[in-house]
């Protein structure tokens, strides 16, 4: 490791991580605060794996809102993490807590909105459903006194316009709502740009968070947003009549945490699985369970449908 921060392979049980080493300081200084850390994969699996895996090893811990008196503390940090080729297999991680059906729910949630109907009525003060959905902040941006805003829309036509833009972005948070909110919404922004790969578009994204449960949804998150990511290179594809290639994913994350309250799981089931089983066992193909996520669609969409009915969450939806 030099002091320019140059990367470094390390090995664990039965794997080898890639990852960036940090910065060294100048002597007599460190780095106060919050660490900050960057892991690489290849695929979403092996990034998401490499994440926990630093977090573990060089988080901080802290406190937060949501514990209870006798939980110990997250660990935590500031996690940013490279995934060269998002759609490389294996996709999928055997570790992440759910199974390919739930995930199927959670990408059709964020890509197609089967939950927007929970999404709670600001203007009603005893209305407890949802505060938001992703779909909802992205697709159907609302302001008040003005139209709802497609920003994922609005994000492929500026690429299609100028793939080298750097306009083109998606945000979620409402300063005039979510300030003051229970639950306020943890993804803050996507930013996309078009490089040239030997004259092939590629589009790269960006993501932020500016909280990020580490081992119980940035898996799920990853995942959905990249297929995202398909969606939008599709778009543009459509819009400028040339196939748009899937490019690295990059995933900033504030507050990367792991909380107190379920360290004991994850430390036996994820990081005992590390221990017992090699990489090939601790991941799937995505392609290879497809084909049974797709056949879940029928099922997931009438759940998703049935939420709320008995407390009447579809009036005015």
């Amino acid at each position: 490791m030099n002091s320019l921060g140059e990367s470094f392979t390390c090995c664990l049980p039965e794997r080898t991580v890639h990852v960036r080493s940090p910065l060294i300081l100048p002597k007599g200084f460190s780095m106060k605060g919050i660490p900050v850390l960057h892991v690489e994969g290849d695929c979403i699996a092996r990034a998401w794996e490499n994440s926990l895996i630093e977090l573990h090893a060089d988080g901080c811990d802290i406190k937060t809102q949501y514990d209870k008196p006798e939980d110990p503390p997250s660990k935590d940090a500031t996690m940013c993490i490279t995934i060269a080729d998002p759609l490389k297999e294996p996709m999928l991680h055997r570790d992440f807590p759910g199974g390919p059906e739930d995930l199927q729910e959670y990408v059709m949630e964020v890509l197609e909105g089967i939950k927007d109907h929970l999404v709670r009525n600001v203007h009603d003060s005893s209305d407890t459903r949802w505060e938001y959905t992703y779909h909802q902040r992205l697709f159907r941006y609302s302001i008040p006194k003005m139209d709802s805003v497609d920003q994922i829309e609005m994000i492929c036509r500026k690429l299609a316009e100028a793939p080298h833009t750097r306009r083109a972005q998606a945000v979620t948070w409402k300063v005039w709502e979510d300030n003051d909110c229970y639950d306020p919404a943890c993804l803050q922004s996507i930013w996309c740009r078009i490089l040239f790969d030997e004259e092939k578009p590629v589009l790269n994204m960006n993501v932020r968070f500016r909280s990020n449960d580490a081992y119980k949804a940035a898996f799920m998150n990853i995942f959905a947003l990249v297929q995202l990511q398909v969606k939008i290179a599709a778009r543009v594809a459509e819009l400028i009549g040339r196939k748009v290639e899937v490019g690295r994913y990059f995933h900033c994350a504030d507050s990367y945490h792991i909380y107190g309250s379920y360290f004991q799981e994850f430390e036996g089931r994820f990081l005992g699985a590390l221990q017992k089983r090699n990489f090939e066992q601790r991941t799937m193909r995505y392609e290879d369970v497809r084909e049974m996520m797709d056949g879940a669609r029928p099922r997931i969409l009438e759940k998703a449908r049935a939420m709320g009915r008995d407390t009447d969450l579809d009036a005015g939806h």
